[in-house]
This record gives C-alpha cells, structure tokens and sequence, in this order.
C-alpha cells in the first residue's frame, strides 16, 4: 500500500470549499494516478475517527502558458471531493476555518 501522505497532497481552501463543511464535505488535491479506493483508506488512516461516505475526483488537466516564444503547459492536478459519513465527527484540522 502506498503511504498515505504520498496520495493526499494538500487540502484545497477556497471560498467554495468553505461552503461544504457544514455538510461534511472537503476538498483535497491528490496524486494524479490514485484511486478512489486509495483515497478513502488513506484519509481514513490519516484523520483518525472518520468514516468516509464517498469520493467524487476531478482532473484537471494544465493550460498552455507562453513566455515570447517559449511555451509550456502549467502542472496536471486531480482533486478529491471527499463527503463523510453523518455520524461521522468533522475533520479537526478544518474546524473553526470557516467562520
């Protein structure tokens, strides 16, 4: 099994994130090859104490940037929408953000 800190790379705070706390629902951008499997088990082993109800991913794919006439692509990431089950407790790390 992976280590669960190489699949989830870092949570994602943003206004729209925000919204979902009170519902129990986190956001986190994660390794572009891991599963939804992956992601539950290694959520659930890094916040002990919660239940996850389901995983919705997203990729994103990079854009095209220029600078004169060199041109490349910004990096590919993949975010996890994370819902935890009702009686579930919150993650603690995102309690108190959100006020």
């Amino acid at each position: 099994m992976k280590n669960p800190h190489d699949v989830i790379l870092r949570p994602v705070l943003t206004e729209a994130s925000y919204d979902g706390f009170a519902d129990k629902r986190y956001v986190f951008e994660v390794h572009t090859s891991a599963n939804k499997t992956e992601i539950k088990l290694a959520l659930e082993s890094i916040f002990k104490g919660i239940k996850v109800d389901k995983v919705n991913t997203l990729r994103t794919l990079g854009k095209m940037k220029r600078q004169g006439r060199t041109q490349g692509r910004t990096p590919e990431i993949k975010k996890a929408y994370v819902t935890l089950t009702e009686d579930s407790k919150p993650i603690e790390f995102f309690e108190g953000m959100a006020e």
